[in-house]
């Protein structure tokens, strides 16, 4: 018997299925956690700035740049005819030029860039940038882009049915219209490159992004050179959320194109303001609907058009869209449908990828209709939502074909938060108290969501993982997911140290770096986990066999019989710590190395025909939240909010519980305060916390609860049998929006059909209630 092996067995620390710190917690809390602002800097860095457009759409009539390039401390001065590659970093197509060239396309677009020996210098300099323009009409609104057929790709529609006949025989019709917000990111950490010539043309760069690949890609495209030539790393970010998804590649192109004309180190990072004037948010969306509906509120047939602000080039919008067309049931079946996607060219910044990829705007539209159509046969919206869900014989299929596969668990989910959220006690409460209150009104709402789970661009359906392990037992695991405060390395780690049964603490995950894994899609549509877990069990699986086909031969035992549970190997009658089985096998010349990859099964879409099976699987959850408003001023509070959310098979409940938190927090922001305001002239001007609204600790609900439901093991073969959670809890907050769309109700006796767009500011909210007084 191998030394060690008499040990005490005992089960391993940091197993699946367990409960474990995010791997930089204590980092974060101590303000150790290194990003890339934080990263030493190489001798002779430069720092960059950018001069941006204060126009919304214009010509370029000349530049004047003496002051500039005269400025003290300046290196380069850098506009688009300098660029010695492809001049645009568009995502998908080209549309966005990495330096305005002859026009500038909306106000905060960049037109001079600037190296200097220090950050203040490179943005006074900036400011010595002259611009000389012609002005131009510009279109700022979705309506009118819409009247004016102005679109950055081509209208699709989705439909199931004949919607025309069924709203012409539905017993009860109604239209309406409804603008959902956009919202900024607001990650902790503005956008920020670092790029660092290297011999031979090589390049590396330091990105804060969710997408190193594109990052590499882009920055190669941009710089006329071979991807092999430019690497690209990022340890962590400061939050992300979808903003640094396509939009990281901007400043990341931008600081290598100076690094490579100086021949030095160049950082570009993006103050708040200018991060916020200059890159895209969440698409904020017009939606119009009519709705056909029988006397029980049984929705019949719905014609339903969404229509986004795509700003002045595609980018991720056709995605976008798309999925809040793939959204416009969320939980409902919908006999007889019309969806019609919209993606609207506009004279502002290009919107992109947020959590939830245009899928909470098709959720919210849908809702707002359900809503009103309970309001027109005077039910409780909960017993129309009840009525219209999936499930049962014929009902168990979406708009665009794909079977809803575990339509019951939406029914299991309302039972349960129905009953521990006491709903209907507190619904009769709700009212009594509004009969006998003229100025003080409660809201109260259940809501469910099911949102799909899969990228619906088909080739990133895929990872990669590389695991090491060393001759002490040791193990290194790289993957092409990227860690943005989501924990993802935590349970990676967790996947590869129950593969080789050893604590967590023998695993180290590194920075996500294009030359260990290449070719690696984005960490977003909540598929991190998903993907890089499969990819990295399959890498770990590989040397474990090869390990396991040593060791049969090496103790004359057969395959089977070696098994590693709990820190030990054991082959027959033998047995060895992990650390022993490794350097034995180093030492019998062993490879200890391999990589894995995974795509994900049974997915399709025809975009065409406007069917497929898109998603993998559907994730779920209900929410129920009360509310109170002062309707003579608008202002509200949040008394109570029950959610409980479908984390069945959580690789680690901790992770994911601070996870559905933490999105329903954002959602109610981008609901409630988060509100994004251009003047006539195109100019953003909520683009600082002094008058942009993220909500703090005092919009919290006063009595929060919080659940992971965990009963219903994932149907689809995911890693562990787990669901992915990164965002569809941000959809639960429909449910605080409702509340008080309920509240403002009650101020008509929830007789008239109520219009509370998005965000439900208070201002919004009593001009909702001013209009329901002057109905009587």
């Amino acid at each position: 018997m191998a030394d060690g092996a008499a040990d005490a067995v005992r089960p391993i620390r940091g197993d699946v299925h367990t409960a474990l710190a995010h791997d930089s917690a204590r980092k974060h809390v101590t303000g150790t956690a290194a990003y890339t602002d934080d990263l030493p800097e190489l001798p002779g860095t430069l720092h960059a700035a950018l001069h941006l457009s204060e126009r919304a759409h214009a010509r370029i009539l000349g530049l004047d740049l003496a002051a500039a390039r005269g400025a003290p401390g300046v290196h380069a001065v850098l506009t688009h005819a300098d660029v010695p590659g492809e001049p645009d970093v568009g995502a998908v197509e080209p549309g966005d030029p990495i330096l305005a060239a002859d026009r500038v396309s909306y106000a905060g677009q960049a037109v001079v860039a600037v190296a200097a020996e220090t950050l203040a210098e490179a943005r006074a300099a900036a400011r010595l940038v002259e611009v000389r323009y012609e002005d131009l009409p510009a279109l700022l609104d979705i309506a009118e882009a819409l009247d004016r057929g102005q679109f950055v790709s081509p209208s699709l529609t989705m439909r199931r049915g004949d919607a025309a006949a069924a709203l012409a025989a539905a017993p009860r019709r109604l239209s309406g219209a409804l603008d959902i917000g956009g919202q900024d990111h607001f990650y902790l950490e503005t956008h920020i490159a670092y790029a660092i010539p290297g011999e031979d043309g090589e390049l590396r760069v330091h990105s804060s992004t969710q997408y190193p690949s594109e990052v590499q890609h882009i920055v190669a495209r941009t710089l006329g050179r071979p991807m092999n030539a430019v690497t690209v790393e990022c340890r962590r970010m400061g939050g992300a959320f979808g903003g640094k998804e396509s939009q990281a590649a901007h400043v990341a192109a931008l600081a290598a194109v100076l690094a490579v004309r100086t021949g030095r180190p160049v950082k570009l990072r993006l103050d708040r303001d200018t991060d916020m004037v200059m890159t895209g948010k969440r698409h904020d969306f017009l939606a119009r609907y009519e709705v056909g509906f029988d006397g029980d509120g049984r929705i019949l047939g719905l014609h339903l058009e969404l229509a986004a602000r795509c700003g002045i080039s595609l980018d991720l919008s056709n995605g976008v869209v798309d999925r809040a067309m793939f959204h416009a049931d969320n939980a409902y079946f919908l006999p007889d449908v019309t969806v019609v996607g919209h993606r609207c060219r506009t004279n502002t910044v290009s919107n992109t990828a947020f959590r939830g990829f245009g899928g909470p705007q098709g959720m919210a539209a849908i809702e707002h209709v359900v809503d009103e159509v309970a309001r027109a046969v005077g039910r409780d919206p909960l017993d129309v939502r009840r009525l219209n869900l999936y499930g049962g014989a014929g009902r168990d299929t979406t708009h665009y074909g794909m079977p809803v596969e575990d339509a019951d668990i939406l029914s299991e989910l309302l039972d349960e938060l129905e009953r521990t959220a006491d709903y209907r006690a507190r619904r009769a409460a709700v009212d009594a108290h509004n009969a006998g209150s003229p100025v003080l009104k409660k809201g109260l709402a259940l809501t469910p969501v099911k949102f799909g789970i899969s990228f619906t661009a088909h080739h990133l359906n895929q990872a990669s993982a590389l695991v090491h392990v060393y001759a002490d037992g040791s193990v290194e695991v790289n993957h092409g997911g990227t860690e943005m405060g989501q924990g993802i390395h935590t349970k990676i780690a967790q996947i590869v140290a129950h593969e080789f049964q050893i604590d967590v603490d023998h695993l180290r995950v590194t920075a996500s770096v294009t030359d260990k894994v290449p070719n690696a899609p984005p960490s977003a549509a909540s598929t991190g986990t998903d993907l890089n877990g499969q990819a990295a069990r399959a890498a770990a699986r590989t040397v474990k066999n090869r390990l396991v086909e040593f060791l049969a031969e090496h103790c004359k035992v057969a395959p089977d019989s070696v098994v590693f549970r709990d820190n030990r190997v054991v082959a027959g009658n033998h047995a060895f710590t992990f650390a022993e089985l490794a350097k034995l096998a180093f030492l019998n010349r062993v490879h200890l190395s391999a990589a894995g990859h995974y795509k994900t099964p049974r997915i399709w879409w025809d975009r065409e025909t406007g069917r497929g099976h898109p998603f993998y699987y559907f994730a779920c959850g209900v929410a129920a939240t009360e509310a109170l408003v002062d309707t003579l001023t608008g202002e509200y509070r949040f008394t109570r909010t029950d959610l409980l959310h479908d984390c069945s098979g959580s690789i680690n409940p901790a992770i994911d519980l601070g996870q559905v938190e933490g999105a329903f927090v954002q959602g109610l922001g981008w609901l409630t305060c988060e509100e994004l305001w251009w003047d006539a002239e195109g100019r953003l001007k909520t683009h600082a916390p002094s008058t942009y609204k993220i909500p703090t600790s005092r919009d919290l609900p006063a009595d929060f609860r919080v659940r992971l439901f965990d009963a219903r093991p994932n149907r689809a073969d995911t890693i562990h049998r787990s669901k992915a959670v990164g965002e569809p809890p941000l959809m639960l907050a429909l449910s605080a929006w409702l509340a008080l769309k309920d509240a403002v109700a009650a101020v008509g006796g929830h007789r008239h059909a109520v219009r509370l767009d998005a965000p439900a500011t208070p201002e919004r909210v009593l001009l909702a209630c001013e209009a329901l007084r002057r109905k009587g």
